[in-house]
C-alpha cells in the first residue's frame, strides 16, 4: 500500500472528518455544509501538496462523476468497516464514530459480510490477533482502529 515515494495510498485523502466536526461545532451544518458536505480543502489540491498521483487520480474521478456511494476493497483482515474511520474524540485510538447514516452503512456492511463465503463461513481463518465473527464479521472503522485520511 506504500508508493515508491513513500505515501500510504490508505491514509493519503484529505481529513474530511476534522472539517465536518468543527462544521458542527460551529453550526455550519446544514446551513453552509447542507447534507454534511464538505468539499475536499483547497490546499489538498495544490500541486505542492503531499498527494499521490494515484490518489489525485480517484479525486479527479470523484469530481467528474459524482458518486453517494462507495467502497473499497484490499487484503487483510476478513471484515467489512464502515464509515467513519476516524474517531471524533482526537485522542482515542478507538472509538465507535457512526455518521448520521450508520443504520445504512451497517446494513450494507452485514448484506456483504453474510454474502461473502469466506467471511460467513465457520471454518475461516483468523487475521492477526481480531475475531471480527462475534461481531457478525463488521465493525464501525473508528471501533477498530482510528485512520485520518482514509
Amino acid at each position: 500500500r506504500w508508493t515508491y515515494e513513500g505515501i500510504d495510498l490508505n491514509h493519503n485523502f484529505a481529513d474530511l472528518n476534522t472539517a465536518l466536526w468543527d462544521a458542527e461545532d460551529n453550526d455550519l451544518v446544514p446551513h453552509q455544509f447542507p447534507n454534511h458536505y464538505i468539499p475536499i480543502p483547497e490546499y489538498y489540491t495544490f500541486a505542492n501538496a503531499t498527494v499521490a498521483p494515484e490518489t489525485r487520480a480517484v479525486i479527479a474521478w470523484m469530481q467528474r462523476y459524482p458518486f453517494v456511494l462507495s467502497a473499497n476493497l484490499h487484503g487483510g483482515e476478513l471484515v467489512v468497516t464502515y464509515p467513519f474511520d476516524m474517531t471524533r474524540t482526537y485522542w482515542k485510538a478507538r472509538e465507535a464514530t457512526p455518521t448520521p447514516d450508520d443504520g445504512v452503512f451497517r446494513w450494507l456492511a452485514t448484506v456483504y459480510a453474510t454474502a461473502n463465503l469466506a467471511m460467513a463461513s465457520g471454518h475461516r481463518r483468523r487475521c492477526h490477533h481480531d475475531d471480527f465473527a462475534r461481531l457478525g464479521n463488521i465493525i464501525n472503522g473508528a471501533d477498530w482502529h482510528t485512520v485520518a485520511g482514509s
